[in-house]
């Protein structure tokens, strides 16, 4: 199986590392290409057996997979401009949330889907979110399915959870990320403790609190529960975190959910004047 990515920004170099580390492609059937191609070219020198597309289309004739890794506002016009070259035997794969297979299935004479893939993808680890279009042939939804369980827990989910499990599961390491380095900052403000001590500390524990939830060994709740003891220090600290966090991710996911929408309105618009032009 051959695939191609169109789009060699954080993402579609993640999935490119990937599905090579992880041996679901290997680099002579994977080819990437990217508006700026030294882009693409720095992930060549990793793997040099890699192919550069110089031109989308390059990517489009190669592949039986396509992932299109580029911004949402740019889909329509990379799609409708190569429409051409996309065999009806292709899957096309799109990785962003805005843009449903209902609006792919409607430009294109494909197979279509989406898959969302997460940052922690790059240590084959954590999900991967997938959709598929109503005339999706079910070869290619096992293809997908397949190559996606190489590098993450691919999981199908409908259409209207898509943002919130797109916050939890991709955009989830960079607000827990984001939580933490707080955590680190305050530790390094409030006490002696050097930036690189607190660092390593909170490293180690956040990957020992993801090994025990991986084993089963303790739930979230549970977890919570068996580190803070009655009447103890750590119950002095859940009592502010319950009083100043509680409300933090309510708000935050209604941001991320205004910004959807207001992403799906912009391609939404763009993809209409096919409509228009019939």
């Amino acid at each position: 199986m051959k695939v191609g990515i169109i789009g060699t920004g954080n993402m579609g170099s993640v999935l490119a590392s990937s599905f090579i580390e992880s041996s679901a492609v290997s680099p002579s059937r994977l080819m990437v290409t990217n508006r700026t191609l030294s882009k693409a070219e720095r992930l060549q020198h990793a793997y040099p057996k890699l192919k550069i597309g110089n031109t989308p289309e390059e990517v489009f004739r190669f592949a039986e997979i396509v992932f299109i890794c580029v911004k949402p506002h740019e889909f329509y016009s990379l799609l409708s401009t190569n429409k051409n070259h996309i065999s009806k035997h292709q899957l096309i794969v799109s990785i962003t949330s805005p843009i449903s297979c209902e609006q792919l299935e409607d430009l294109l004479d494909c197979n279509v889907a989406r898959a969302i893939p997460s940052i922690n993808n790059r240590a084959l680890s954590g999900s991967s979110l997938l959709s598929f279009g109503k005339n999706c042939h079910t070869d290619y939804r096992e293809k997908l399915l397949s190559l996606m369980s190489y590098i993450s827990t691919p999981l199908v989910i409908d259409e209207n959870i898509t943002r919130i499990s797109s916050d939890i599961a991709s955009c989830g390491p960079a607000f827990i990320g984001y939580v933490l380095q707080c955590f680190v900052n305050s530790a390094v403000n409030q006490t002696d403790i050097t930036k690189a001590e607190a660092t390593q500390l909170a490293s180690d524990m956040i990957i020992g609190m993801g090994k025990l939830l991986e084993k089963d060994i303790y739930t979230l709740p549970t977890l919570i529960q068996k580190v803070c003891v009655k009447g103890g220090i750590t119950g002095e600290g859940i009592k502010i975190l319950s009083k100043e966090v509680d409300e933090v991710f309510d708000h935050v996911i209604k941001r991320t959910h205004e910004k959807y929408y207001e992403e799906c309105e912009k391609v939404s618009q763009q993809f209409e004047v096919k409509e228009e032009l019939k």
